[in-house]
Parts: C-alpha cells; structure tokens; sequence
C-alpha cells in the first residue's frame, strides 16, 4: 500500500471555514486527536503514536521524509495504548542517532469524494490539513495526485510544494 498525500497550511479563519464546510459536505470521522514522538532519521520518519481520542497506539515507519515525495511507502504495528509508555521508554533507551520532535495533535478527519481529510492543528504546523489516498499499486500515483489537487482547488487551498514542505520541516526540525 501507498499513501499519496499532500498538506496545506492556513490560519485559524480558513480553519473554520473549512470545518464548517467538510461538517456539512464530507462524511465526519470523527475526532483523531494524537500525542507523537517523531524520530527523524536522514532517509526516513519513524513515529510513536498516542491516539487519546480512538483509544489505539501505534509505531509507523515512513520510507521517505515529508517534502521527498507525494507517496509514502509506510509499515505500521499497533499495539495497546497501555504501553506507550513503555514504548517511548525503550525508544529512549535505544540511544537512536536521530533527532526527536515530541507533538500533539488536535485533528477531526473526513472522507470527502474518495479522500481522507484530516484538518488539524499542532504546535509545530499550526492550523493545516492533510488530504491522501491509499492507492495499492504505484502506478495509480499520477490519477491520485491529480484527484488530490482537484479537491484542494475545489476546497479553495493552495497544497504546499515539496520545496516549501522541506523547508518548513528543516526549520521546524532545527527548532529542536
């Protein structure tokens, strides 16, 4: 599986606008709030993950880094969140040569015409969304993106480019 996906950045008026929006076009998932460790290799993004508000926890391994691509080959392991804990100590004690970013995040996610949604908010992006798809064979990347822009063009965003993407996480990344 491949995740296709793009983020955009806004203030807390487009925020609003655009739940008020998905709340009455999209389908609400529901509220998908996360307390994440991340761990920034060079090549790579491993995450711990808290959701408090689904009541799960989980490690995900991304094979490439935010502003290295749309797709994002990911392997993931849920586990229960009785152990997070015990999962952020072991990651602690194994000494990693990485950085580490410690986030959370207030988020709501929606499916709108064949796409999860997540308009969140996080100390570090502040106000933005993230709009995916899974797509099974890599092949099928290009019609995704496509789709993708459609829907930000049609919900009035302006998706962030890798250019500017990997700007803002090397600055938000020296921020730690």
């Amino acid at each position: 599986m491949f995740e296709i996906e793009f983020r955009a950045k806004f203030d807390l008026k487009k925020f609003n606008i655009l739940k008020k929006y998905l709340n009455k076009h999209a389908e609400n998932l529901g509220e998908d709030n996360k307390d994440c460790y991340y761990y920034i290799f060079t090549d790579k993004l491993l995450k711990l993950v808290n959701n408090t508000s689904k009541k799960t926890a989980k490690i995900s391994l991304k094979l490439n880094r935010i502003g290295e691509g749309a797709v994002f080959p990911e392997i993931e392991f849920y586990f229960s969140p009785n152990e997070f804990d015990s999962a952020r100590r072991l990651f602690e004690a194994l000494e990693l040569p990485v950085k580490i970013m410690h986030d959370s995040q207030e988020r709501v996610n929606y499916r709108y015409k064949n796409c999860e949604i997540a308009l969140k908010y996080s100390d570090a992006w502040g106000y933005h969304i993230e709009i995916e798809q899974i797509i099974d064979d890599k092949k099928k990347q290009a019609e995704a993106e496509t789709h993708i822009r459609r829907i930000a063009d049609e919900l009035g965003i302006r998706l962030m480019s890798e250019e500017e993407l990997k700007k803002f996480i090397r600055v938000a990344e020296n921020k730690i």
